[in-house]
C-alpha cells in the first residue's frame, strides 16, 4: 500500500512538471526518470526558492536547457538547483508590480555561443522579463508572437544569430519596448512601416534580407540610432526625415538599393553624428543643406552616382572627421575641400575631378555624363536651412581651414554597443 502511494506521488509530481502554474506545491526533492519523458529534471523543494515566481519558471528554464545542442563554454552546467539567480546569464530583481517579490528580470546570453533550434517556449514564457540579450549565439527558428505578452520587456537583442522568417510583427504590440536589435540574422520580406512610429530609442535591422521601399513615414521614428544597412531597401530617402531632427543621432543606409537624389531636408538632422548612405544608387548633386549637419563626424556617401561640385559648406563642418565621397562622379572641389583632402579627412578617389590623383578615366566620366540627369527643383540644392558659421580660407602658411568653435569628440563608426542594464 505504501509502495502504491509512493508511485502515485511520483506520477503526480510528473504531471506538475508539465503544468508550470502548479509547480509551486512541490514538496520533495527527487530526480524524475520517465520513459515517456526524455527530461532529467531535479524537482527542488519549494522552500529552496527565494520566491514563488522563481519556482514557476524553473521548469521552463530546465525544459529550454534540454533543447541546447551546443554549449562550448559550459554555461548550462550552472543551470541547476533552486538558486536561479546564480545561474550564469540570469539576473534577478524585484518586479514593478510587487517590490517584495524576486524574479528573473534580465537575461544576458551575449557571446555564450549556445545553439538551439528555437527560443519559443522560453523567453515568451518568462512573464517578468525586462531585458533579453542574446548577441552572438546560434539560435534559429522564428520569434514567437507570444512575446507581445511580456508586459515589462523593454530591451530585446537577438543579433548575430540564425533566426529567420518575416519581421516579428509581435513587437509592434509592445508599448514598453525601447531597444530592438535583430541585425545579422536571416529575416526576409518587408518591414511594416508602422515600426517607424513605435517609441523605440534603438532600431537595428541591418544585415538581413529585408526588401522595402523606404516608407514616407520614416521620419516619424523617435529612434536615436537607426540602422537599415546591408539589406535590399529601395526608393529614395524620404523627405520626411527632417521630422527626426530632434532625436536621430546615427543613421545607416549603406549597402542597399536606394535611388533618387538626396533631399535637402537631410540637412535638418542637427543632432546626427553619423550619416552613412554609401554603396547605393543615389544620384544628383550634394545639397548645400549638408553644411547644416553641425554635429556630424562621419559622413559617408561613397559608391553612389553623385556628381557636380562638392559644396564648400560641407568641408567647413567643424566636427567632421571623416568625409567619404569616393567612387562617385564629382567634378569640382574648392579650396576648403582640397585642404580636407590634403589632411586625409576627405576621400574623393575615383571621381572626375581634374588635377587630383586616383580619379576615374576620362572615358568613364564621359560615358556617365552622356545620360541626361536631373533632380528637379535645382534651387533646393542651394538652400541652407541654417546659419553657416564663418570659416577661414586656407593659405600656404597653415593647414587650418575652419574656425573651430567646438572640440572634436570622435565617435565610433559602428553602431553603439549597449551594456547590459539591470532593472
Amino acid at each position: 500500500m505504501e509502495n502504491s502511494s509512493g508511485i502515485s506521488t511520483t506520477l503526480f509530481i510528473t504531471f506538475l512538471l508539465l503544468i508550470p502554474s502548479c509547480c509551486v506545491i512541490f514538496v520533495n526533492c527527487k530526480t524524475l526518470e520517465s520513459s515517456s519523458l526524455s527530461l532529467d529534471l531535479t524537482i527542488p523543494d519549494i522552500l529552496g526558492f527565494l520566491d514563488e515566481r522563481l519556482a514557476l519558471i524553473f521548469p521552463i528554464i530546465q525544459a529550454f536547457k534540454t533543447t541546447i545542442t551546443s554549449d562550448p563554454l559550459g554555461i548550462t552546467s550552472t543551470w541547476s538547483g533552486p538558486n536561479i539567480c546564480n545561474y550564469t546569464g540570469f539576473y534577478c530583481d524585484n518586479p514593478p508590480d510587487n517590490k517584495t517579490a524576486v524574479t528573473v528580470a534580465s537575461i544576458d546570453f551575449n557571446g555564450f555561443q549556445l545553439s538551439a533550434p528555437s527560443l519559443d517556449g522560453f523567453i515568451d514564457q518568462l512573464p517578468d522579463l525586462a531585458i533579453f540579450h542574446a548577441n552572438s549565439n546560434n539560435f534559429s527558428g522564428t520569434i514567437s508572437p507570444n512575446i507581445a505578452k511580456l508586459k515589462f520587456l523593454y530591451e530585446l537583442d537577438l543579433s548575430n544569430n540564425l533566426l529567420s522568417g518575416v519581421f516579428p510583427v509581435s513587437v509592434l504590440n509592445m508599448p514598453t519596448l525601447s531597444f530592438l536589435d535583430i541585425r545579422y540574422n536571416l529575416f526576409s520580406g518587408t518591414v511594416p512601416p508602422s515600426i517607424f512610429t513605435e517609441a523605440l530609442d534603438v532600431l537595428f535591422l541591418n544585415n538581413n534580407n529585408f526588401a522595402l521601399t523606404l516608407p514616407n513615414n520614416l521620419g516619424d521614428t523617435k529612434a536615436l540610432y537607426l540602422t537599415l544597412a546591408n539589406n535590399k531597401f529601395t526608393g529614395p530617402i524620404p523627405r520626411s526625415i527632417r521630422k527626426a531632427s530632434a532625436t536621430l543621432t546615427e543613421v545607416l543606409f549603406l549597402n542597399n538599393l536606394l535611388t533618387g537624389c538626396l533631399p535637402y531636408e537631410i540637412g535638418f538632422l542637427k543632432k546626427a553624428t553619423l550619416l552613412d548612405a554609401g554603396n547605393n544608387l543615389l544620384t544628383g548633386p550634394l545639397p548645400s543643406s549638408l553644411g547644416c549637419l553641425e554635429s556630424v563626424e562621419q559622413l559617408n556617401l561613397a559608391g553612389n552616382l553623385l556628381y557636380g561640385q562638392i559644396p564648400e559648406v560641407v568641408c567647413a563642418l567643424g566636427n567632421l572627421a571623416n568625409l567619404s565621397l569616393s567612387y562617385n562622379y564629382f567634378t569640382k572641389v574648392g579650396p576648403l575641400c582640397r585642404n580636407m583632402i590634403k589632411k586625409g579627412v576627405a576621400d574623393v578617389r575615383k571621381n572626375c575631378i581634374l588635377g587630383l590623383p586616383n580619379q576615374r578615366s576620362a572615358q568613364e566620366c564621359f560615358a556617365f555624363f552622356l545620360s541626361r540627369r536631373s533632380c528637379g527643383n535645382p534651387a533646393w540644392f542651394n538652400f541652407l536651412p541654417c546659419k553657416i558659421p564663418p570659416w577661414k580660407k586656407p593659405n600656404s602658411e597653415s593647414n587650418s581651414t575652419v574656425t573651430m568653435t567646438r572640440k572634436r569628440n570622435l565617435l565610433s563608426y559602428s553602431a553603439p554597443s549597449r551594456n547590459r542594464v539591470l532593472l
